[in-house]
């Protein structure tokens, strides 16, 4: 069945699928880490209260048979071992159905645990995973080629994932029109890394450069993906060549990762080896079975039509960003920073064991891993983990509407509770917990060049006044 095939495309599946494994393990390592502390037992969401109101259907998971801190880490520890397997490329030496069936279950794994994240899993990043995750499961082993339809779908998703976002920005903000949103974006952008300062501080020239190579990487090049070979193989180098300077310049979890893997999808072997002569020539795969043929047919189709409501969601007025349109998030709508905010706002989090908390001196502030607070500390690199608590304090900062699960991470402070407190990259209070807490919310600015020699600062900031009064555990009784 030479029509079903895509023999020169081994390279690809290797690293679509190793690719996607490794991302798939680094979100359930996370999920390890983070969730049983913000959705668990005694989490600032807890699962529980969420299952209890959203019933299966609208929400599938396994959770809501039942949920345990032990049995989310049990799940999560057997996504990662497998995910591990994958990236070791294990399963793909087996018969076609082997790979096929561990990527399903990551993925069912992982959407078990999304579906009932609430707004700690809410990010766009989670429903990329969860397709690629179900695409590249249909790309069989080393003992069949590659099949073509999955091949063109991974390029169809990266299709929408770029012109998706490109859309998102020509339709947003001006500054993405008038070429001055790199002006700001690296100084207030979610969470900034050690490069950030740096590249914040090139030249305008510079940064209007970067607009209009961004808009040319995300509304032109998409469309060559689909051109015949060299041609794909080039935009597929400029889409990499654009999400490693947003690696180089931002921490964005594991979503520049898929993109760079996604992009594989569109270099075919030929070109690889015109390219890198020492590689070997690849051998001939044996006809892919009747049942695997039928399966990769059948789950194409599927794919082809949900494919329907994001390919009119490109096209309509009010383009939906990060959505899903379905409960199991296949084939979504993607896209981010439809505007740039110009200003960098940060909610610092204080705690006082002054018995009077009008005394300012008795005052400390809570340390997060990765969303900037001491001005003297050089922002860090996480990408592609993802420090899901630092993130959801960038928005709220932002005016984040739904705060129930910032009123219970200063009840837990007030509580000293351990678990949360490993959250955080340090604790001011490590003998007892603070009488009071409190949170000041600062207009952030990078540092200038001069600035930076002087004090040592990567940051100014300026005080602009209490978000939440000093509190204390009597007044969480009370409410």
């Amino acid at each position: 069945m030479e029509w079903f095939g895509a023999a020169d495309y081994e390279f690809a599946r290797q690293v679509l699928q190793r690719g996607v494994a490794a991302c798939y393990l680094i979100a359930f390592i996370s999920a390890v880490n983070q969730f049983p502390v913000l959705l668990g037992d005694h989490g600032l969401l807890p699962v529980s209260r969420f299952t209890a109101h959203v019933r299966f259907r609208q929400s599938p998971s396994v959770f809501h048979w039942y949920y345990s801190d032990r049995v989310l880490r049990i799940l999560a520890w057997t996504g990662a071992t497998l995910a591990a397997a994958l990236v070791a490329g294990l399963p793909q030496q087996g018969p076609p159905w082997l790979p096929m069936l561990a990527f399903l279950l990551l993925f069912a794994g992982y959407l078990s645990i999304v579906n009932v994240g609430q707004t700690f899993y809410s990010f766009g990043w989670e429903s990329l995973l969860l397709e690629a995750g179900f695409v590249v499961a249909f790309l069989g082993s080393e003992q069949v080629a590659p099949p073509l339809f999955v091949i063109l779908f991974c390029r169809w998703l990266l299709f929408r994932l770029e012109f998706g976002a490109g859309l998102i920005k020509i339709r947003g903000g001006r500054e993405w029109r008038d070429l001055t949103a790199l002006y700001y974006h690296h100084e207030t952008q979610p969470m900034p890394n050690p490069l950030s300062w740096f590249a914040h501080h090139l030249p305008r020239w510079f940064h209007r450069s970067e607009v209009v190579g961004n808009h040319f990487a995300q509304l032109v090049v998409p469309f060559f993906l689909f051109a015949p070979q060299p041609i794909a193989s080039v935009a597929a180098l400029i889409v990499i060549l654009s999400q490693f300077w947003l690696v180089l310049t931002g921490n964005f979890a594991w979503l520049n990762a898929v993109t760079i893997v996604l992009a594989f999808s569109a270099v075919d072997d030929g070109t690889l080896r015109a390219l890198l002569t020492w590689l070997p020539a690849g051998q001939a795969a044996p006809d892919a079975p009747l049942w695997f043929v039928l399966v990769v047919s059948l789950a194409t189709g599927l794919l082809v039509v949900l494919s329907y409501w994001p390919l009119r969601n490109l096209f309509a007025r009010r383009q939906l960003m990060n959505a899903s349109f379905n409960r199991y998030h296949l084939v979504n709508a993607y896209g981010a920073f439809g505007t740039v905010t110009r200003q960098r706002h940060e909610v610092v989090v204080e705690g006082s064991d002054a018995a009077d908390p009008a005394d300012e001196t008795g005052w400390r502030a809570y340390e997060f891993r990765g969303k900037p607070g001491d001005p003297v500390r050089r922002p860090r690199q996480f990408a592609p983990y993802h420090l899901r608590l630092d993130w959801l304090m960038w928005f709220l900062a932002l005016g984040a509407r739904d705060t129930r699960w910032f009123e219970m991470l200063l009840v837990r402070l007030l509580e000293g509770d351990r678990p949360t407190l490993r959250m955080l990259r340090a604790n001011p209070f490590p003998q007892a917990p603070p009488r009071y807490v409190r949170a000041r919310l600062y207009r952030y600015r990078f540092s200038t060049p001069a600035e930076r020699r002087e004090t040592g600062e990567w940051w100014v900031r300026t005080d602009v006044g209490l978000l939440v009064a000093p509190i204390t555990l009597s007044w969480r009784s009370r409410a």
